[in-house]
């Protein structure tokens, strides 16, 4: 089973997921979506002090690519751009490549790896992770252009 593509660690996280969870003032808004399977992902992002400061996000997505919008939205407040680069490169590494997957506190985001094998399924599952540096660089150019310190620490 642990090698099924929606097995039960798949399906729990997907199950752990708010669907709409959406942030009240964003800096930035990004909306993605997957011209393959339709996947789709709005995130909004407030950045504060080159990191994220809150993090909501709006799912319509198969299980897979909710799994992995559940996982991004419990690590994501406290990352920096670059973190965020990181694990969205280290994801489609495993996905495209077969590296392994995320470590540390991304680990749980191996749960994923079954979909390596269908490749129709990766885009729907980097969604997030592409959305959320998109808006990471909204958020940042935002707060540049007002002259706060959420645009000038996200730069750099």
């Amino acid at each position: 089973m642990s090698d099924a593509l929606y097995n039960e660690k798949i399906l729990a996280a997907a199950r752990g997921l708010d669907p709409d969870d959406r942030l009240e003032d964003p800096q930035a808004t990004v909306q993605l979506t997957s011209p393959l399977c339709g996947s789709r992902i709005r995130v909004d992002l407030r950045v504060a002090d080159g990191r994220v400061a809150a993090y909501g996000q709006e799912v319509r997505a198969c299980a897979l690519g909710q799994s992995a919008a559940a996982i991004m939205k419990r690590h994501a407040v406290g990352r920096t751009r670059a973190e965020l680069i990181a694990v969205r490169d280290a994801m489609e590494a495993m996905l495209k490549q077969d590296a392994p997957p995320p470590g540390g506190e991304w680990a749980e985001l191996e749960v994923l790896a079954p979909a390596r094998a269908h490749k129709s399924r990766h885009a729907s599952i980097l969604l997030p992770f592409k959305a959320v540096v998109k808006a990471f660089d909204e958020a940042a150019a935002a707060g540049a252009s007002r002259g706060d310190a959420a645009g000038s620490s996200a730069q750099a």
